[in-house]
């Protein structure tokens, strides 16, 4: 009874992810695969490696802000870990407190402070200072990855560091470990899973992302997104915006898969908050 039970329980997930998980991956295939009037061909495939320069910008871009949202997060995550429960709290509460506004609004929101007429252009002209070129520009369309997607790097660092067993912590300071060998043997080692977790969910958007760059890039930076997004918006070249994606895809499974190889033997699980 309890089987028959279990079994019902997982028909509406065994459903969402027929509809929303296998069924768009295989009308991403059929139409990598095939040629605007159906028919097999390889066409959109052989396509691809002049593409190349893109996909490798977007994974330099995506490397960027990544990187600059562990050296943030990871203090971030481990100096409010050690607050009181109602501090952490209230700082998990702020941290996801941007994340309630639409995406599109937050990147829009930092045109009006980075444009040539923005605040802080309007700011430095006040003192008598030159203005900058600060929008259109690849540190804008970075700053844009760092500000929407670092909260995907501070909360899973955050949860597996809040769980952490802190008699290893007291146990290595007993034994005459400082406060840097202690981080670096004790702490750090102990939230890889987080710091992959959230290494992953910053990098995949990241690499994927088009908006971002096309608000805050303003044409000037083309990402494999940018691409992606025109051949199904504006050049209605499903078949090759589909092997694009492919390629994606590849890189979303590989990103994975060197994740789950790194923390396989690792019992935390920084991927519990998302």
């Amino acid at each position: 009874m309890n089987r028959r039970k279990n079994k019902l329980l997982d028909k509406p997930y065994l459903v969402w992810a027929l509809l929303f998980i296998i069924a768009p991956l295989i009308m991403v295939a059929y139409y990598t695969f095939t040629d605007r009037t159906g028919a097999f061909s390889l066409d959109s495939v052989s396509q691809i490696p002049s593409y190349i320069p893109t996909i490798l910008l977007s994974i330099l871009y995506g490397l960027a802000a990544t990187a600059i949202c562990l050296v943030i997060g990871y203090p971030f995550a481990y100096i409010f870990s050690k607050f009181s429960i109602r501090r952490q709290q209230m700082m998990v509460l702020l941290v996801m407190l941007p994340m309630w506004m639409n995406f599109l609004i937050r990147t829009y929101s930092w045109m009006t402070i980075l444009g040539d007429t923005g605040i802080i252009n309007t700011v430095l002209t006040a003192i008598g200072l030159e203005p900058l070129k600060l929008i259109n520009t690849g540190g804008a369309v970075i700053l844009g990855m760092v500000y929407n997607f670092l909260p995907y790097m501070i909360l899973p660092i955050y949860s597996v560091i809040s769980k952490m067993d802190h008699s290893l912590i007291e146990a290595a300071e007993d034994l005459g470990a400082n406060r840097f060998q202690v981080m670096r043997r004790v702490v750090l080692p102990l939230s890889m899973p987080g710091v992959l977790s959230g290494i992953t969910m910053v990098f995949v958007p990241c690499v994927s992302t088009f908006y971002i760059t096309q608000k805050l890039g303003g044409g000037q930076i083309v990402l494999i997104g940018d691409v992606i997004e025109t051949q199904f918006q504006s050049a209605n070249n499903y078949n090759l915006g589909a092997a694009l994606s492919f390629v994606l895809m590849i890189l979303i499974l590989i990103c994975l898969g060197v994740m789950n190889y790194f923390g396989a033997d690792d019992k935390n699980d920084g991927g519990v908050v998302i």
